[in-house]
């Protein structure tokens, strides 16, 4: 067994050290989205932008989307050259970086409106990029702290989920509310903050690590980064920082159609070079079957997201204005909410723990591609009772935030069905020398989620359909459809679950 070491929750200690830093991470990022579209549509008075709704999800929508292309790029970087320990100093730092610019648009007057927006695009680009170094690497780090067959692996990617979403509810409680209810700029401070507390523990404690995350040059045989390392993680920084600013300066001079091209292009290339990729490093039949097993669960991913991820967006703005968020004399920051699914997840992580081993022990452990089924029935029911409060909303009535609530526990539980369960998935089915990679698309699966929850809303309104209701009934019809198909997808994992 490669790590039977049992001091953390009877798991190895380097689970404490991934834990923690995600976690202050999760702050970093969870705290700044819940301010994001709330800030967009601000007004100029209040240091926001003044958008409307749907030019602001436009926004939302490519940066969401954005955050989650670039691990791809993070994990082969990972994967080939610097290893995932280094990609993590590198995306801490940047996100840091890419905080405090976002507070600095903040602060800049709405007369210089041009500038206020380059300065705010390159934080947002700064963000993108360092995420992308982050978190496909420190999701990989956990699978590798375990043997392919360690029965742990499920219930350390939960408790490593947990750590993820004690952050996301920490985050949104003081940057929301330092950002909503003080001045925008204190809440990308709280992040910025949050996010230097991380880089700094995974400094101090990468010790009870061992040789995990190593730059492949090493073998593993090394625990510590040597002077040459360090220097090339603030080359790295520094070139990430410069090349977003050059960017975001530069495309502003570009027409349109060449824009296009341009994306288009990249979009291209960059597909090509991923199938070369997984082509040239996976043998043999076993290792095929399971890669295919991992595209189509990021397909089904896709469509989860694009529900789920109306929680920055449509809910974000639906609470601001149709709930009724006061008790007594205090109104309830909107932001707040963003933090219900994350303290949902604390509360019911350990009993799908428990559940998950229990179930096993007693062999009634569903596959993987069946727990993706039930993530999608969950969260179709969750848009059933929001398209009942959306109804109740538009006869002009504030609503209850027990709807929200509701909503909030329905699609908690069917991220739980498929979320850690993904993570543990891409570490198991992955080719040795794909592993960084595979998550970084699997994370590309979370961009197009993303980036489709931002645009269904005006692509509905095209067609005059009830955005809640056609989210319900669209994940439901693909839950059934995963429900047919799980059979053969677990006969295509080859013997694993």
């Amino acid at each position: 067994m490669k790590n039977k070491n049992t001091a953390f929750f009877g798991h190895p200690i380097g689970l404490l050290t991934l834990f923690s830093t995600e976690m202050w991470e999760r702050f970093n990022y969870y705290g700044m989205r819940a301010l994001l579209m709330l800030f967009l549509t601000a007004s100029f008075a209040t240091g926001g932008f003044g958008m409307e709704q749907n030019d602001a999800q436009v926004i939302y929508g490519i940066f969401t989307g954005l955050v989650y292309v670039t691990p791809i790029i993070g994990g082969m970087l990972a994967d080939k050259i610097l290893g995932q320990r280094k990609t993590i100093y590198i995306g801490a730092m940047t996100m840091a970086i890419g905080q405090f610019l976002l507070a600095y648009s903040a602060i800049i007057s709405p007369e210089t409106y041009e500038y206020k927006q380059t300065i705010f695009f390159i934080g947002l680009g700064v963000l993108i990029c360092g995420n992308g170094f982050f978190k496909p690497n420190i999701s990989t780090m956990v699978g590798d702290l375990y043997d392919i067959s360690d029965p742990r692996r499920d219930g350390a990617f939960t408790i490593f989920y947990m750590g993820i979403n004690i952050g996301a509810t920490i985050g949104p409680f003081i940057a929301g509310w330092l950002g909503e209810d003080i001045a925008w700029e204190y809440g990308f401070l709280a992040a910025a903050v949050a996010m230097l507390i991380g880089f700094t523990w995974f400094y101090f404690s990468h010790g009870a690590l061992g040789t995990t995350g190593m730059p492949p040059k090493y073998n593993r045989t090394k625990t510590k980064l040597m002077a040459k390392d360090r220097l090339d993680i603030v080359m790295y920084i520094a070139g990430i920082v410069g090349l977003v600013a050059a960017f975001v300066l530069g495309w502003k001079q570009i027409p349109d159609i060449i824009q296009n091209i341009i994306i288009i292009t990249v979009a291209v290339v960059g597909v090509g070079y991923l199938g070369s990729n997984i082509y040239k490093n996976t043998n043999g039949k076993t290792e095929w079957s399971r890669v295919g097993v991992i595209l189509v669960l990021a397909l089904v991913n896709i469509f989860f997201w694009s529900g789920f991820e109306q929680t920055g967006s449509t809910l974000n703005i639906f609470i601001r204005d149709q709930v009724d968020r006061t008790i007594g004399n205090f109104e309830i920051p909107a932001t707040w909410f963003q933090t219900i699914n994350a303290i949902f997840i604390v509360l019911f992580a350990p009993l799908f723990t428990l559940m998950w081993a229990k179930l096993d022990k007693w062999k009634m452990n569903p596959n993987t591609p069946m727990k993706f089924s039930w993530s999608l029935f969950l969260l179709s029911a969750g848009f059933v009772v929001m398209a009942f409060a959306n109804e109740r909303a538009s006869t002009g009535i504030l609503v209850s935030p027990l709807w929200l609530v509701a909503v909030f526990m329905l699609h908690t539980w069917g991220e739980l069905f498929m979320s850690p369960i993904g993570l543990s998935m891409v570490t198991k089915l992955s080719p040795a020398k794909l592993v960084s990679t595979m998550m970084g698309i699997w994370m590309g699966s979370f961009a197009l989620g993303n980036y489709l929850a931002a645009m269904l809303k005006p692509i509905v309104e095209k067609f005059d359909l009830p955005l809640y209701w056609f989210i319900a009934i669209e994940t439901a019809i693909v839950g059934v459809i995963m429900a047919i198909a799980a059979p053969f997808l677990k006969k295509m994992m080859k013997g694993l679950k």
